[in-house]
């Protein structure tokens, strides 16, 4: 996902090479197994999926510390934030109690003294807080502080260890307090001209600028999270203060990035001020969203789905466009189809037709059962399955999905 350094790539040219999948991509892998029938048992595969490929990643740190890259084998040599983080959200019972803590204190341990979250800490001990091993942006990632919350917020609520959450909230209050945003907004805000930092993780090549709207919803989802663990530890002032920042932020969001003529909610404001399918599908799922917004949403992904959607996963940006300023066109960040976001996407699709979001999961199973769980793909190539992200996040939309349905069934 995020880097791009010389080593990295010949690691994932000789994978490529090894596994040719993109050679055989439209025929089904030797092993295949049959494509699910239903939703439940799409679902059911992946969590076992999700299950293995996230045990099968471990490595260890310089000093003995689990550590869990975001795929299996070479090609990430550090533990991402991030990734760890999505891994939690989709599939937390992968891990052990001890694994959860340790790996909360090396993430929290690695906030910078003036706040900055990391981006990454390679095995042996150094911290990265830029993209392309410290290459990109001039300042930290801009996402760092929201996902070292989200990993603390769900550690805790695994482990419920009071004691431990005491001893690392003032750093994540520090962190959030640290990330860049605009004042007169509240959003999340990458300064135009330059090269200031990298947005989200999953688009760190693309060179958003201006204020940016998926780090102001993980704002808004760590927001939310800090305002739970400060009521754990009975600061309810405190924990007021973090839920009305969420609420403000959520404020802005619906008010700034909406583009009605779209019916999608654009990526920025200044550099690639463009519709943002992501973007728009996490709006929905955190009900950040409107609930006209959320339909207009819904409506868009129904109606253009042919045009964003390939094998059951998902493009960042409408058919047939491209960032204004991002990596090369038709690969990766820039064209590529991704699991990651698909969650999102069918609880958001849901709305409008359950039924093709049903489809669209049965989809990305089957593409896994094949090719395995791709980081990207598109047409024939399937780059570098085994990747954890595209696994275990869209567990947790899918879960939303159904809960949602079994409350509306009931009423």
């Amino acid at each position: 996902m995020e880097v791009h350094d010389a080593m990295r790539m010949l690691a994932l040219l000789a994978t490529a090479v090894l596994l040719t999948s993109s050679a055989r991509a439209a025929e089904p892998a030797p092993n295949a197994q049959p494509a699910p029938r239903s939703l439940d048992e799409a679902v059911n595969w992946l969590r076992k999926e999700a299950h293995r490929i996230i045990r099968a990643s471990e490595r260890k740190m310089k000093d003995g510390t689990a550590a869990f890259p975001p795929q299996v084998g070479i090609g990430y040599e550090a533990f991402w934030l991030r990734d760890y983080g999505y891994t939690l959200e989709g599939s937390i019972g992968s891990y052990s109690d001890k694994e959860l803590i340790a790996a909360c204190n090396l993430f929290v341990g690695g906030i910078s003294p003036d706040g900055a979250g990391l981006d990454c800490i390679k095995f042996d001990g150094t911290l990265i807080y830029k993209p392309g091993g410290g290459r990109m942006g001039e300042n930290p990632v801009a996402d760092g502080p929201q996902f070292t919350v989200g990993v603390a917020f769900h550690a805790f609520q695994r482990t419920r260890d009071t004691r431990h959450l005491a001893s690392i909230i003032e750093p994540l209050i520090k962190t959030m307090n640290a990330a860049p945003r605009n004042e007169q907004t509240g959003l999340v805000h990458i300064k135009p001209g330059g090269w200031d930092r990298c947005p989200y993780g999953f688009t760190d090549t693309i060179r958003k600028q201006g204020d940016v709207l998926f780090c102001s919803l993980l704002y808004v989802q760590a927001s939310r999270q800090l305002s739970q663990l400060l009521t754990a530890l009975d600061r309810k002032k405190d924990a007021e203060h973090w839920q009305a920042q969420a609420e403000a932020v959520s404020q802005s969001i619906r008010k700034v990035f909406w583009n009605e003529k779209v019916g999608l909610f654009d990526a920025a404001t200044v550099q690639c001020r463009q519709p943002d399918i992501w973007g728009s599908a996490f709006a929905v799922y955190l009900d950040v969203a409107s609930a006209a917004q959320a339909k207009a949403v819904a409506a868009y992904f129904k109606e253009h789905y042919a045009e964003i959607v390939q094998e059951g996963q998902i493009r960042h940006l409408p058919g047939g466009q491209y960032w204004e300023a991002g990596c090369r066109k038709d690969t990766y960040q820039n064209g590529g189809y991704w699991a990651t976001p698909t969650g999102w996407f069918v609880y958001t699709l849901d709305l409008a037709a359950p039924k093709l979001a049903d489809q669209t999961v049965i989809d990305m199973v089957t593409s896994f059962q094949r090719h395995g769980a791709c980081e990207w793909i598109l047409g024939q190539t399937h780059h570098l399955p085994n990747y954890l992200a595209s696994a275990a996040l869209p567990l947790d939309g899918i879960d939303a999905m159904i809960r949602r349905r079994l409350k509306n069934n009931s009423k």
